[in-house]
């Protein structure tokens, strides 16, 4: 491929010089205008701990773009801190940042006519949507994740964000004081990098190494570990190597390697989100992906990573047991993985995963014929009240069936305070709607109400559905992503108080017991509801995006 591809029809030739003078008034040289120029897309905000460090990392990036023959330029797009909105109209945000992100990313590219693009990115929606630009364009090109959060300590014990969420049930239920809850919420979070355990935005981390758009072991180094300035000059190497080679993001996204990355999702027991992003991301890739693929991968892949939300570790003990090359390589020597996928560095998953080293005594990846759960973590229920799919964690400690009354509420804030004054009982189904991509809009996440649910000493016994999603900290009996969901007129619109549910993992179910004919009476008197956005941001992507069974993208209407 031609180094400079598509760069030359910006930089070159006697009608460009209007261009390189502009380039030339902010630093950069004839000679920086022969090289390829590489796009450096920065996800830096100072908002949160996930993305706070990135201009580090960052500015180690166009140091090995310099150094391996490029021309680094650095562009900034946006990030919503999920852990900080969560329970807020805020969190309406999060989801539709993720569109936002991709369409930016592709924007500078498209306009700028970068060559090849270097991705920093840290909070949950920043991962899947540089992913989603990547596919989108074609463009050569690669995904820095910046690593994951040091564990807080409290009292002796290693916590982190998820403690703290829990920690405002238990307040709320008076089993510990005020002075606890602030102790707690004081050390959780010691610096900077994304939250710690196998939540989402790791959950997507793992994902990138393992599907191919992140060089296998960058991403699992922790944020603020000094080897992570060290990969990410290394990304100055790999990216020009991929321009070098002609490799692009379409030659590495094949079904097979989507697959490995569902395998990746199921075995460390990650977070539902995984489902809704790599849905997306297929539809981008144009890559046939459906929901119903998620639980084929998961049945046939044994849990082996013992973290966080239902486990005893975190990320950066992953990181000390061997990193994600160690889970790459359990997974491909039990044959449940396509180890001849490529992968950004030009190398297969399996020359990648054979470099894996094994920190003796670990206990963090179990072996293969020891697996926590002799299946994944991702179970896909359908049902009268979930015809195209709802998405289910389960990590071996949850029960399997419930069944119990109904207890309906139309936004996330009428269940959370239901939940703190004490009102949801053992047994319940809490039922939390109009919260889905269109209906929300933004699809919130329900850490709150789920973290209050535990906290409160409710996990054991108390069920939730919504057509929301959950933070990958979320554990417990808990069914997202109910679809159609209520704003389209799916059956979760017709669900009342009272009303029996019955959810059973074994037989993938999750029904109402209410006749058919029934349902219909009660959907033929139901009216859309109006819009909470009628203009703005949040209106564009209401009107726009997709089914959560769809990965809830956004698509021109035809």
């Amino acid at each position: 491929m031609d180094s400079k591809h598509r760069s030359r029809n910006i930089t070159d030739g006697r009608d460009r010089a209007p261009a390189r003078a502009m380039f030339k008034s902010i630093g950069f040289t004839d000679a920086d205008l022969t090289k390829p120029i590489i796009g450096v897309a920065n996800t830096w905000i100072e908002t949160m701990p996930c993305n706070f460090h990135l201009r580090r990392l960052s500015a180690k990036v166009k140091e090995g773009i310099r150094a391996a023959g490029g021309t680094p330029m650095e562009f900034n797009t946006i990030a919503i801190s999920d852990g900080e909105t969560m329970g807020t109209e805020g969190m309406r945000a999060s989801l539709v940042s993720r569109e936002v992100i991709a369409d930016s990313i592709e924007l500078v590219c498209r306009g700028q006519l970068f060559d090849a693009v270097v991705c920093v990115v840290g909070c949950d929606k920043t991962i899947p949507a540089a992913g989603m630009a990547l596919a989108r364009m074609n463009l050569p090109g690669l995904v820095l994740y910046g690593g994951t959060i040091a564990p807080g300590n409290y009292r002796g014990k290693d916590i982190t964000i998820q403690d703290v969420f829990e920690a405002v049930g238990a307040n709320a239920a008076g089993k510990i004081t005020d002075a606890d809850l602030l102790e707690i919420e004081n050390v959780a979070c010691p610096g900077a990098g994304a939250c710690g355990g196998q939540y989402t935005a790791n959950t997507m981390s793992t994902v990138m190494e393992l599907i191919g758009l992140s060089p296998m072991g960058f991403n699992s180094i922790p944020a603020m570990d000094a080897r992570k300035d060290q990969v990410a000059f290394r990304c100055g190497e790999v990216v020009l190597n991929l321009l070098k080679q002609g490799i692009r993001p379409r030659d590495i996204l094949t079904r097979a390697a989507f697959e490995n990355a569902i395998a990746g999702i199921a075995c460390t027991g990650g977070s539902t989100n995984g489902v809704l992003h790599l849905l997306a991301l297929s539809r981008e890739a144009e890559v046939p992906l459906q929901i119903d693929d998620f639980q084929k991968v998961s049945e046939r892949t044994p849990l082996i990573a013992d973290l966080k939300p239902s486990g005893r570790f975190v990320a950066t003990d992953v990181d000390k047991a061997g990193g994600i090359p160690l889970i790459a390589k359990r997974l491909l020597d039990g044959k449940l993985v396509d180890g001849s996928t490529l992968t950004v560095t030009g190398k297969t998953f399996a020359e990648e995963a054979s470099q894996a080293k094994e920190t003796a005594g670990q206990q963090v990846i179990v072996p293969l014929d020891q697996p926590l759960k002799k299946t994944g973590g991702l179970v896909i229920l359908k049902g009268n009240l979930s015809p195209d799919g709802c998405v289910a964690k389960i990590s071996g400690h949850e029960r399997l069936s419930h069944r119990g009354p109904a207890r309906v509420f139309e936004s996330e804030e009428d269940a959370m305070a239901a939940v703190t004054a004490k009102k949801i009982k053992a047994g319940d189904v809490v039922v939390i709607r109009y919260e889905g991509p269109k209906g929300g809009p933004g699809m919130r996440e329900m850490l709150s109400v789920t973290g209050a649910i535990v906290g409160e000493g409710l996990g054991g016994s108390v069920a939730l559905l919504t057509d929301g999603r959950f933070s990958g900290a979320t554990h417990g009996l808990m069914m997202g992503h109910v679809a159609p969901e209520a704003a389209l007129g799916g059956p979760i619109a017709a669900v009342q108080e009272g009303d029996m549910i019955n959810i059973d993992v074994n037989k993938r179910l999750l029904e109402m017991e209410v006749s058919e004919k029934e349902i219909e009476k009660r959907m033929s008197a139901w009216k859309p509801p109006q819009p909470r956005y009628p203009t703005g941001v949040f209106a564009k992507y209401g009107a726009l995006v997709s089914s959560a069974a769809e990965g809830a993208i956004t698509r021109p209407k035809s």
